[in-house]
């Protein structure tokens, strides 16, 4: 997703990863004092600032001999008329790429089937899209010093999600450092009955780097990681999270943190929100974990859950460091968050499509190890978080790349030298089975149900995007029945690392995605949008391209890439931080072009 940041929050950004990467490389392979593991029941809860405080001081104690710092880890223009507050019926259209049915994913372009809602950079675009011929933009909200936005739209209702960063010098025993992950994640609400016309009705903000959100009908739940500390004194200061609903702010007090009561290197105050964005007079409702940094998140209609990596799973034993993820589950029930159950498993996750809740069970795919030593194993968990069935030693050596659940069957793809295509039985949780698999080159790193027995992969062989179809007919010998290779010498897709860039509907036998491709002999380069009809009998057929980019002097303005596909009715609606094209689905013809400055 390219967004447009500030040069120094993307400098120091990239600082920051870069230590925390040194810093998860010292813990994992120097290790940190083996400490008993302590069976926890329940999630637990302070009973006052000071055991807070002397619970942080205890548990960070031995990390002082790392002298390091603390980092998340990897992880109006037009003219304007008064329009019609009568609601338009809205034509088909292609809605946001989702993992969940009924949970949907903030994403930077969003339609109602009559209008397009686009985050260029810091500002979000109301365009009238449909019918194309009377296509404009009618309004935008800009919002000034904030970066990385996303948005969510509910009936008359605009909800942007963003972040704003503090900058603080941060010393160590080598040089200056600012880091770039502390500030606040803002949510603002705009009512966009009048669409040339959007009022912000109200303003959400809480410490911390918004780690994700989801919404499920008009409660929109909202993710901030938030260290625990101050990582610039000495002592151990406690910053308690903060949360501000139109500049009447609240902070969350120690007897409302749930935690679990295992040391740490570092510890972050893991806050959930839920706003409901249809009622403007209810209060946002809340709910803060203590553990180590929130990194991957599953959503379900009814429980969230979020992965953190333990960092005391160490053992000093001559099979060397022991890896888990820890798991926590928070039950969702409109405005009430309840974290409920806490569990672990052995590994590290991929991402959200490494996790999925389905017939009271839920499953998760991960990786331990590095290179050759690497191993990959799925465990199937109950509501409790306890283990109750697993599959270990799959593809030794391999790393995960892809996972995709549907149902009582997994598809997992590893990759090191080939990509081997795994079907999972999960009709029986407590005894997981490989069913079949598939050598193939390369490696899909995005895994999309085509069908109950067809999944469509987006990977990579021989440097260029692949997309191919998996016959999973006969589980004990999956196929790959066509597969489509772009033509460069190099080549990258969104798709590979954000699914919400991926556009497909079986109906209409359409397949959409934002290709790069170049290449050095001679040089060349071309950015836009691949755009297939895909069937069964037919397989991949590119039906044409849309680019963005009208001369060399925009190869390296990434205002004019391509970042999202979607249609309404039979028209083709691609865009970039630079335009709307406009292009008839029957023969990608265009139709009109909207220009965003």
């Amino acid at each position: 997703m390219q967004r447009e940041i500030k040069k120094k929050t993307l400098t120091y950004g990239i600082t920051a990863v870069f230590l925390a990467l040194i810093l998860t490389t010292i813990v994992f392979n120097v290790g940190v004092p083996p400490y008993i593991r302590q069976v926890v029941s329940e999630l637990k809860t302070f009973t006052s600032y000071s055991e807070l405080e002397n619970f942080l001081k205890t548990g960070m104690e031995d990390a002082k001999r790392f002298n390091q710092p603390y980092f998340i880890p990897f992880f109006s223009d037009g003219e304007v008329h008064a329009l019609s507050q009568e609601a338009k019926a809205a034509p088909a259209h292609s809605t946001t790429n989702i993992q969940v049915a009924g949970v949907d994913e903030a994403d930077i372009v969003k339609t109602d089937g009559n209008y397009l809602y686009v985050v260029c950079r810091s500002t979000v675009y109301i365009v009238q899209a449909y019918p194309p011929s009377e296509a404009k933009v009618l309004s935008k909200v800009v919002l000034n010093e904030t970066y990385d936005m996303d948005i969510y739209v509910n009936g008359n209702k605009l909800v942007v999600l963003t972040k704003r960063s503090t900058y603080l010098p941060l010393r160590t025993t080598f040089a200056y450092y600012y880091d770039a992950y502390a500030g606040a994640s803002l949510v603002k609400v705009y009512d966009i009955t009048n669409k040339t016309n959007p009022v912000l009705k109200r303003t959400v903000s809480l410490n911390g780097t918004l780690m994700g959100s989801r919404m499920i009908d008009g409660y929109v739940y909202i993710i901030a990681n938030q260290m625990a500390t101050n990582p610039y004194s000495n002592q151990t200061e406690v910053i308690l999270p903060e949360i501000e609903v139109n500049n009447e702010a609240k902070v969350v007090q120690p007897t409302e943190v749930r935690y679990l009561p295992l040391p740490d290197i570092v510890y972050y105050f893991t806050t959930v929100v839920a706003i409901n964005v249809t009622n403007d007079a209810q209060e946002p409702t809340y709910e803060t974990l203590l553990t180590g940094a929130t990194t991957s998140m599953y959503v379900s209609q009814d429980n969230m859950y979020l992965t953190v990596p333990d960092t005391t799973a160490w053992i000093d034993t001559t099979d060397g460091p022991k890896e888990e993820t820890i798991i926590c589950r928070a039950k969702l029930d409109k405005e009430d968050v309840v974290f409920e159950a806490q569990g672990s498993v052995s590994g590290y996750v991929l991402n959200q499509f490494s996790m999925d809740e389905y017939d009271g069970f839920f499953r998760i795919a991960a990786t331990t190890g590095w290179g050759s030593g690497s191993v990959n194993n799925l465990y199937v968990l109950d509501m409790n978080l306890d283990v109750v069935g697993k599959l270990t030693g799959i593809a030794p050596g391999e790393s995960i790349y892809s996972v995709r659940f549907m149902g009582d069957r997994g598809y997992l793809v590893t990759f090191r030298q080939i990509d081997p295509f795994f079907v999972i039985d999960l009709s029986a949780p407590t005894e997981p089975k490989i069913l079949g698999f598939l050598e193939i080159p390369g490696f899909s790193g995005y895994l999309h149900p085509y069908d109950a027995d067809h999944i469509i992969g987006i990977g990579v062989e021989s440097h260029n995007v692949k997309l191919s179809l998996y016959d999973v007919t006969n589980v004990s010998a999956p196929i790959e029945m066509d597969k489509f290779i772009v033509p460069a010498e190099y080549s990258s897709s969104e798709v590979l690392t954000d699914h919400k860039a991926f556009l497909f509907d079986k109906a209409k036998q359409l397949l959409a995605l934002p290709v790069t491709a170049y290449g050095y002999t001679p040089y060349n380069f071309w950015q836009g949008a691949y755009v297939f009809n895909v069937t069964l009998n037919g397989g991949f057929v590119l039906k044409g391209t849309v680019t963005h980019i009208e001369n060399s002097t925009q190869w390296w303005n990434n205002n004019y890439y391509v970042q999202r596909t979607l249609y309404i009715d039979n028209t083709l609606y691609t865009v970039s931080n630079a335009k709307v094209k406009i292009n008839s689905l029957t023969d990608l013809s265009p139709i009109k072009t909207i220009d965003l400055n």
